[in-house]
């Protein structure tokens, strides 16, 4: 491009581009040059990435060192190949975790962690270091990995420029203005222009609208009116047609309305032009299941002239799978849908594959993919159109609502810079659309950035080693999270000063003290009820804690009511202090662990059955049995009677008395006291309410700091710190970096995995790290080998402990450890076949895809890796080391990602 009006490096960096620089790039890039800081915020194939490639320009022009971090490790790689292309291999190096090429070099790209671990363990390699670009840094709302990005950004040294490529959010002055306080200067700039224009679109059966009336000249959004006709004519002939005309075959209701098949979708889209398009279905089974049906259909998207080139690329990215494996990996059936021009994209699918869909994808060879959401997350895959069959997905805790943001980040893959004059977003119309409701979500711009940041125990750990508990506390109150608290005071604030003046209003319309006497009179009597209420409840829930804590193994109860209603036998009892939950099997073969809330009144044994020594629960077959005998026994639902007994109010004599002074009192004979009390309660409310205001003033105000004291003061007990000072224990945590940090921290320390083998370890160690998708987790001790089962009860039993030690320090709980993933990892380490493992990991009840297999894997390896590097005992790491090359074989070895 032409370097005209420009000046310096930037000039130099513009004149080896093929495109002139947009106004954002530039005024980015400038304030770069500048020796600012800079946030940008763009729409998803803006071009932002150019900043932070201007970044590496300047560190390589000036001799210093740049590492551009990424969320996702398929990002590193795909950064690290084009910034490898322009710069040549001597000068670019890649830190995944998984891969480590040319580390020193001066450009670094790297998972955000990576960056994180090395600023913990003040790594020479920080050393020069002059630019860090954190590419999708609206990451940092990420409820899980989000704190690691506000670690790395108050860590840095200050000297550090920083550019932080984000979306674009509704908030980004009020974050600029964060990152402002914390890096010091900071240029803010946001750019809200798409590079290609998008029409918003529904899918009507086989017929396409317009989302919005083009013809409208009215300011505010309007639903196209053809749209709104041909709905509501379908849905009236939807309504006539529900029922079949008696006569004339099965009468009776029946469903008009069928979605269109996806394969004629897509055909559809290619009639109009709008291919390649990307069509997200919110779950794994729903997208193979799309591509099933596209491959049963006479579909075919490709030209004979492609198929070379699809199977060139298929081998680049496969051809070190086992042949063995190909079978079980569904191999050839992927190929073939490949070669008609159609695939899958998700999570569960084996890294190679999708891989090789990626590319396929963007050299034009697959025009239609179907894709979860984890696709939207800045894998390099735009597409002419983006297609969304529905408008509610699993949000990881229940079913919910497209927010506008996520409405946008979807839609923002559509429309290919420089080569789409246009993208299309469609939306496939279901009776249960609103119209209106979509053109919200495609009119809305409201994205905001929340903070997730909250201390752990490595981060803690870290923090005090770093600079000491007060230093500490320091920089936790500099965080995002307790900046965007402090913000919210504010409002907190101001509803206090309204509140109190609403109370001087009120108290004056009661009168004289006297009445005001009164009014506090049934307040307190209505507290005092409130509190006998309460306190029944809580001695309803200990007396059916200690009940249930007191169930022996075969003992049968009787679930009283809910989903589990019915006769339920003791597979494995629980102690847990406060909160035994018991392992049970229900008479409906239903296995699983009840609590407290299931029994209103103490759970009593019925009797008992006799139970093997081991029970496999998770085996269908052995649950049918168990249930059939239980079943047999001839124990019968005992009657329901009342429940309940006295209400402790009745016997109150605190109650009592306020209950006779309230009647003696002089206000109480008032002809217009109901009037008055009135009055009284609306104070009374108001009161509380600006009492509750003020405990989250309190609360807000160096809320993190508390949560760092409540850690430290648990750390200590344990001796992970003393005097102020990290102990030896507490460097070993320092260098755990796991959600279940402190459990593998404790059971290094107490030797529970010496004498493992290393299959057995891997075993073991991947309930730290294992999270099954299906509900229910750890559902008991099991095991192929005893010294695994000892070892999986040992450390189940150290986070039994943990669990009650955060519970008392009021601190957030530890992830219950899950068993799902022992047989299969197990049967891998030992050097099983890929279809062995995945036979073994569904007999135990846990299915898994190869993909889902191969990523547990690699998880297991990492926590290996840093095992092998913490543990002081030489036996545990060298067996680390072992089983990390035992499961790192095969697939799990293949284009690790």
């Amino acid at each position: 491009m032409t370097s005209r009006s420009l000046t310096g490096e930037l000039a130099a960096f513009a004149a080896e581009l093929k495109f002139e620089l947009d106004p954002f790039q530039r005024q980015s890039c400038e304030a770069l040059e500048g020796g600012h800081s800079v946030l940008v915020c763009a729409p998803t194939g803006a071009g932002k990435t150019v900043v932070g490639e201007f970044a590496v320009h300047l560190a390589l022009a000036s001799g210093g060192k740049c590492f551009y971090t990424t969320p996702i490790k398929a990002l590193s790689n795909q950064k690290f190949a084009d910034l490898t292309e322009r710069y040549g291999r001597d000068e670019v190096g890649l830190l995944t975790g998984d891969q480590s090429i040319n580390p020193d070099a001066s450009v670094v790209v790297m998972t955000t962690e990576v960056l994180r671990n090395m600023l913990y363990a003040s790594s020479d390699a920080l050393r020069g270091l002059s630019y860090v670009v954190m590419d999708e840094v609206h990451y940092l709302a990420d409820r899980f990995r989000g704190a690691v990005w506000e670690e790395v950004i108050l860590h840095l040294p200050p000297e550090v420029r920083l550019v932080s490529l984000s979306a674009t959010v509704s908030n980004a002055e009020e974050f600029g203005a964060w990152m402002e306080t914390v890096r010091g200067d900071t240029a803010v700039i946001v750019d809200e222009t798409r590079p290609v224009p998008l029409w918003q679109h529904v899918m009507v059966g086989k017929r396409m609208f317009d989302l919005f009336d083009s013809k409208s000249s009215d300011a505010k959004i309007v639903v196209d009116e053809d749209l709104q006709r041909y709905i509501k004519h379908r849905e009236q002939a939807d309504r006539m047609d529900n029922w079949a005309v008696p006569g004339r075959g099965r009468g009776g209701p029946r469903r008009s309305f069928r979605p269109m098949p996806r394969p004629e979708v897509i055909a559809r889209l290619d009639d109009e032009g709008l291919l390649p398009a990307i069509t997200f279905i919110f779950s794994r089974a729903g997208c193979d299941g799309a591509l099933a049906q596209c491959v049963r259909s006479r579909l075919d998207l490709s030209r004979d002239e492609d198929r070379e080139q699809i199977d060139a690329i298929i081998e680049k990215h496969t051809g070190d799978l086992p042949r063995s494996d190909l079978e079980v990996l569904g191999y050839w059936e992927w190929r073939e849908a490949l070669h008609r021009g159609f695939a899958a994209h998700h999570a569960g699918m084996l890294p190679a594959f999708r891989h090789t869909v990626e590319e396929l994808f963007v050299r034009g060879l697959v025009r239609a993919v179907f894709a979860t959401e984890t696709l939207a997350l800045g894998i390099n895959m735009p597409a002419r159109t983006v297609v969304l069959e529905r408008l509610v997905k699993f949000n990881g805790e229940s079913h919910a609502e497209l927010t506008p943001g996520e409405y946008t980040q979807l839609t923002g893959r559509a429309g290919r810079r420089g080569i789409d004059i246009e993208g299309h977003a469609v939306v496939l119309w279901q009776p249960e659309v609103d119209t209106s409701a979509v053109a919200g979500l495609a009119s809305t711009r409201t994205y905001p950035l929340r903070s997730s940041f909250r201390p752990g125990y490595n981060m803690s750990i870290n923090l005090v080693d770093r600079m000491g508990a007060v230093e500490s506390r320091a920089l936790l109150e500099r965080s995002f999270a307790q900046f965007q608290a402090d913000r919210s005071v504010v409002g907190l604030v101001r509803g206090i000063e309204r509140n109190e003046s609403q109370l001087r209003k009120l108290r004056s319309q009661l009168g004289d003290e006297s009445f005001f006497e009164y009014i506090q009179l049934r307040e307190r009597i209505r507290e005092r009820e409130r509190h006998l209420e309460r306190q029944g409840r809580t001695d309803r829930r200990q007396a059916a804690v200690a009940a249930l804590t007191a169930l022996r193994r075969g003992d049968v109860v009787a679930i009283p009511s809910g989903r589990r209603q019915g006769l339920a036998v003791i597979l494995e009892p629980d102690q847990t202090p406060g909160d035994p939950r018991p392992l049970v099997l229900t008479e409906d073969k239903w296995a699983g662990r009840i609590s407290a809330a299931d029994f209103p009144t103490p759970a009593e044994s019925l009797g008992r059955l006799r139970l093997p020594k081991h029970v496999d629960h998770r085996t269908a077959r052995v649950r049918r049995d168990l249930a059939s005998a239980l079943r047999s026994t001839g124990i019968t639902m005992p009657r329901r009677g009342r429940q309940g007994g006295k209400s402790k109010a009745a016997d109150d004599r605190d109650l009592q008395t306020l209950r006779r002074a309230l009647r003696n009192h002089p206000a109480h004979s008032r002809p217009d006291r109901e009037q008055l009390a009135r009055i009284g309660e609306r104070y009374n409310r108001v009161e509380r309410e600006t009492e509750n205001l003020r405990q989250q003033v309190a609360a807000t105000t160096n809320s993190l700091a508390r949560t760092f004291d409540r850690i430290l003061g648990l750390l200590e007990e344990r001796g992970y710190v003393a005097d102020g000072e990290v102990t030896q224990d507490g460097r070993r945590l320092a260098r755990i970096y796991a959600e279940a940090d402190l459990v593998v921290a404790e059971a290094l320390r107490q030797g529970l995995w010496r004498g493992l083998g290393p299959a057995e370890l891997a075993a073991v160690v991947s309930i730290l790290v294992y999270e099954s998708r299906q509900e229910g987790g750890y559902l008991g001790a099991s095991g192929p080998t005893a010294p695994i089962r000892r070892a999986v009860d040992a450390t189940i039993g150290v986070w039994s402990q943990l669990r009650a030690d955060e519970s008392r320090h009021r601190l957030q709980p530890t992830r219950e450890p899950d068993l799902g993933f022992v047989t299969g990892v197990y049967t891998w380490a030992r050097g099983d076949d890929l279809a062995d493992a995945l036979l073994a990991s569904g007999d135990r009840g846990n299915p898994l895809s190869a993909g889902d297999f191969v990523r547990w894997c690699r998880q297991v390896i990492d926590l290996l890796d840093q095992i092998h590097s913490t543990a002081d005992d030489v036996e545990v790491a060298a067996t680390a080391s072992k089983a990390v090359r035992a499961i790192r074989r095969g697939v799990v070895a293949v284009d690790a990602a």
